[in-house]
């Protein structure tokens, strides 16, 4: 096996996770009001209360803050539809990197920038609206998670780019970068 095959096939495999994890996002944001009831519902019948009071507290208190908003003005739901649709067009952004990443390496460039942006967005913006911490750390993990592969892929591009061979896995390749 050559060179190039085998790292198309990891950094594809990197991008397909980033791209998969957009698709998701971009998807699951169309119906929040149904997901906060579904989880509200699911959360009493496992009386995770007892467990996660705070948590349990935060879903439902989203969750009447959907349902009252969307009594009173259903238009505001329009921006989590753009929302939706920013992360779809944002997995779009991806296929140049997926069909010939060396092309594209300032996709992968790119999404990093915007995996970094997360932390400070998540952590301001989360703040001035009263988000939990909790909840904050959970979407900044959004952009720490999403980070991994797009490191990857970029390391493994420029690889590519210079005909040198990976090294024998992920990890390595890792701790190698963080040198």
């Amino acid at each position: 096996m050559t060179l190039a095959p085998a790292l198309l096939r990891r950094i594809r495999l990197c991008l397909a996770v980033v791209v998969l994890g957009l698709l998701v996002s971009g998807v699951t944001a169309f119906p929040l009001r149904e997901e906060l009831s579904l989880a509200r519902d699911v959360l009493a019948q496992l009386n995770a209360e007892a467990v996660l009071p705070g948590a349990v507290w935060w879903v439902n208190h989203v969750a009447e803050g959907l349902d009252a908003t969307a009594a009173a003005y259903p238009f505001i739901a329009y921006g989590t539809d753009w929302l939706a649709f920013a992360h779809l067009l944002i997995a779009v952004a991806f296929v140049g990197p997926l069909v010939d990443p060396v092309r594209n390496v300032w996709v992968i460039v790119w999404g990093l920038l915007a995996c970094a942006g997360i932390v400070p967005l998540a952590a301001i913006a989360g703040a001035v609206r009263g988000l939990p911490l909790g909840w904050q750390l959970i979407d900044i993990s959004f952009g720490v998670v999403a980070a991994v592969p797009l490191v990857l892929a970029l390391i493994w591009t420029r690889r590519l780019a210079r005909g040198i061979p990976p090294t024998g896995s992920a990890r390595a390749e890792l701790r190698e970068a963080a040198r």
